[in-house]
């Protein structure tokens, strides 16, 4: 009978300290050392991706531009090309 009682008194407080223990570092498995190095990678995984995104963006950009010049080169030579045309063909530079 005595027994059940200190079962009884003791099961409380078995479930208090689980509720203290959120990290559980006696759990096998558990090594601080690890997390904080997968935390580290993840955190220069997600910094890498957001340089690779605005090296893209502005390769992209940097496209866009260089294809616009070449329309607009190749639109002014047409028009500079036509009967009629009061203006003399221009040599361009290409600056790239």
């Amino acid at each position: 009978m005595k027994w059940l009682l200190v079962c009884a008194a003791l099961l409380p407080l078995s479930g208090m300290a689980n509720m203290l223990n959120n990290n559980q570092p006696n759990q096998p498995g558990y090594n601080p050392s690890s997390q904080r190095m997968q935390q580290q990678m993840q955190t220069q995984q997600v910094q890498q991706q957001r340089k690779l995104q605005q090296d893209q963006q502005q390769q992209s950009q940097q496209l866009q531009r260089k294809v616009q010049d070449q329309r607009n080169s190749a639109s002014q030579r047409v028009l500079q090309t036509q009967p009629g045309s009061t203006t003399q063909p221009s040599v361009q530079q290409n600056t790239n």
